[in-house]
């Protein structure tokens, strides 16, 4: 028998598949997107909440029913009788949440959070098992202008992040107009449910399987051909809901409501009408949108709309409400192929870098880090402990210090020199004045 060979060398470890680490580059990325987030939040008024990151699983059936459950990380604690699962996404504990403020919630409720959400399903370019997410509500207010103020608050945040409407648009419809336009072509109340589902998976089927799941709604093959014609009704960005074919004017009165809105708000070219966005989730309840790179490389960016009837589902009192989702997994890859993404510039920058020349002032580089630190500066050292001048201004470089402050034999004088590293001009300064000389030139960069 062969003898089985031992080895010292440990397990090598991989993250979860589906999940990413996040490196000092990647982080950065990250915090520029969610502070991009948070400041157009705040710029209309929302207020941050968060929730915990696992709910009682029947929190998601209430709303998704037990079909969700394949689709979660769901647990039971050792020895205890109830079924968590970690939050697929926030809306669930949105709703928890207002219900538990009842009456006490002001009218309107704007929150917005950034969670982190978990979801059991395989990954694949644009969708990952865990992913950052901005989801921003308003609660209490039913109206075209309230949904518009939403979509604002996405753009909002998308200009932040250098995304133009060539790059993006959002795509809106109306679940009302949908659903009386398909019972026209013959789709019955019990069909609908099914129609709803395949306007919301047409751009990932094959035009043929498409004509057969229509044809499997009872539809006559005139019919299929217009409901395929309504799957990819649209206008041209900015146009009004009136350039749509085959509308009539009760057909058109919530578009034209919302279309006047977003005009209203100055953000009518970032958006268009599409009547095959309805959003397959059925506690949606009148608009809807999606927000897609204008390529169609990539899955959608965002999207949200009219959940009327949630918190009234979730035992609170009626309550009109609407909101979105934007996920960072799509938005990173949009912002990557726009090259929007200089992770090295979103890297924080060292208002100072101490480097010393001299062994005789050492001991000297951490008091001075300490008082340019006091002062409210960003400051780092080098701890190389050669003395070449090029390979630590080399490295105060690499780090892009804004200066660099050289400890040499001139601090026996109590005189540090200071070195611009953008323009290379440097200056003896005396220790007293060393904060005011850093604060000085950052002032004048």
């Amino acid at each position: 028998m062969a003898s089985s060979k031992s080895t010292s060398k440990g397990k090598g470890f991989q993250s979860p598949r589906g999940t990413r680490d996040f490196f000092p580059t990647e982080m950065a990325i990250r915090r520029h997107l969610e502070g991009c987030w948070r400041e157009a939040s705040i710029q209309f008024g929302f207020q941050e909440i968060d929730g915990p990151t696992y709910e009682h699983l029947d929190l998601y059936t209430v709303k998704s029913g037990p079909g969700i459950i394949s689709e979660l990380f769901s647990f039971k604690r050792s020895g205890g009788e109830t079924d968590y699962a970690l939050r697929p996404e926030f809306t669930p504990t949105l709703a928890r949440m207002a219900v538990a403020r009842g009456n006490a919630l002001p009218v309107p409720t704007k929150w917005f959070s950034m969670p982190c959400l978990f979801r059991a399903e395989r990954p694949q370019r644009g969708r990952l098992r865990e992913h950052f997410q901005w989801n921003v509500d308003i609660l209490g207010l039913s109206n075209a202008d309230t949904d518009a103020e939403l979509i604002s608050v996405a753009i909002a945040g998308l200009q932040q992040l250098g995304l133009e409407p060539s790059m993006v648009q959002v795509k809106y419809s109306h679940r009302d107009v949908v659903a009386k336009l398909l019972t026209r072509l013959g789709v019955t109340d019990e069909h609908l449910p099914a129609a709803f589902d395949l306007l919301d998976k047409r751009d990932k089927m094959p035009a043929d399987v498409f004509t057969e799941k229509a044809s499997d709604l009872g539809l006559d093959s005139t019919a299929v051909e217009r409901f395929d014609e309504l799957a990819h009704a649209r206008t041209e960005p900015g146009a009004h809901p009136s350039t749509l074919n085959g509308l009539d004017a009760d057909d058109l009165e919530q578009l034209v409501a919302i279309h006047e809105a977003l005009v209203h708000h100055g953000i009518a070219d970032w958006c268009h009408v599409d009547l095959g966005i309805v959003r397959g989730l059925a506690y949606y309840t009148g608009t809807v949108f999606e927000i897609h790179e204008t390529s169609g490389a990539e899955r959608a960016i965002a999207g949200g709309g009219r959940y009327d009837h949630l918190i009234e589902l979730f035992g609170g009192p009626a309550t009109p409400a609407c909101g979105f989702g934007m996920g960072d997994v799509v938005l990173s890859l949009v912002m990557e192929d726009r090259g929007l993404l200089d992770a090295d510039s979103l890297l924080p920058r060292p208002d100072a870098f101490v480097v010393c020349a001299d062994d005789a002032a050492a001991e000297h580089v951490v008091p001075t880090l300490t008082r340019l630190r006091r002062y409210g500066l960003h400051a780092r050292r080098s701890y190389k402990s050669t003395r070449n001048m090029g390979k630590l201004l080399k490295e105060a470089g690499q780090h892009r210090s804004r200066c660099a402050i050289i400890l040499g034999r001139e601090f026996q004088d109590g005189v540090v020199v200071v070195k611009d590293l953008d323009t290379g001009e440097q200056h003896d300064v005396s220790l007293p004045e060393l904060e005011s000389t850093v604060i000085k030139l950052l002032e004048t960069s």
